[in-house]
């Protein structure tokens, strides 16, 4: 007997094949037969009328905040994702110094829209440093996986402060303590770095989003620019 049986759905595995009409037997999380299904289930379902799929990736989220206290992800889970990928277009909430966390809020809710009352609610900010984040997330029993980026304008705001917010240059002290967080990020588990080259995006004090600049005309470029598409 398998544990379970989806019975009679319109199948669609992501191959490109046409859709077709199949079971699907499931034992230890693993689908072990599709197409007719002779063998009972302990748990059946009746999938006649519906689509059964490939759980989707959803690979541009910002779900950085909500991951900390919402172990479903509504409206995700609603719509057939099973993993989210966290940390996009620069925003997110680590690195995050005590003195940050409103400025990465009302960064999140210039750049996203996402209301600041329910991130400053939400968040207890039990972490500091990207790694520490990730153990926050792996401490949240979820239903969907995730993974997430290490956010530019974190990791500047941490290392710059003030003058990160404000955009301006940094000085070559700068960057190597990015690259630092970055690099330790990466060690961590961070799927990559990302950044925001859309002037649109701005914080919620009507600042742009802290943004990967051109490289010095001179020199090697800084070495946490190489990892801006980093995904390991």
């Amino acid at each position: 007997m398998h544990e379970l049986v989806i019975r009679g759905g319109t199948v669609v595995d992501g191959t490109g094949a046409p859709a077709r009409t199949a079971d699907v037997a499931v034992d230890r999380g693993v689908i072990v037969e599709l197409g007719r299904v002779e063998t009972r289930g302990r748990r059946e379902i009746d999938a006649d009328g519906l689509l059964v799929t490939p759980g989707f990736v959803d690979m541009h989220t910002h779900f950085d905040g909500q991951a900390t206290w919402d172990p479903h992800l509504t409206p995700s889970c609603w719509h057939g994702v099973t993993t989210a990928v966290l940390g996009n277009c620069g925003v997110g909430f680590a690195p995050a110094s005590p003195s940050r966390h409103e400025w990465l809020i009302g960064l999140m809710e210039g750049v996203e829209d996402i209301p600041g009352s329910a991130l400053s609610e939400g968040m207890a900010f039990d972490w500091e440093s990207f790694p520490e984040y990730l153990d926050a997330l792996e401490r949240m029993p979820r239903a969907l996986d995730i993974g997430t980026h290490v956010p530019h304008g974190a990791v500047r705001a941490y290392v710059m402060g003030e003058r990160g917010a404000r955009n301006e240059a940094s000085t070559a002290e700068d960057i190597e303590g990015m690259a630092a967080i970055v690099a330790e990020g990466l060690r961590a588990g961070a799927l990559g770095f990302s950044t925001s080259r859309t002037m649109g995006h701005r914080g919620i004090d009507g600042e742009p989003a802290t943004r990967a600049r051109s490289p010095p005309r001179s020199g090697r470029a800084p070495r946490w620019s190489r990892r801006a598409s980093t995904t390991v």
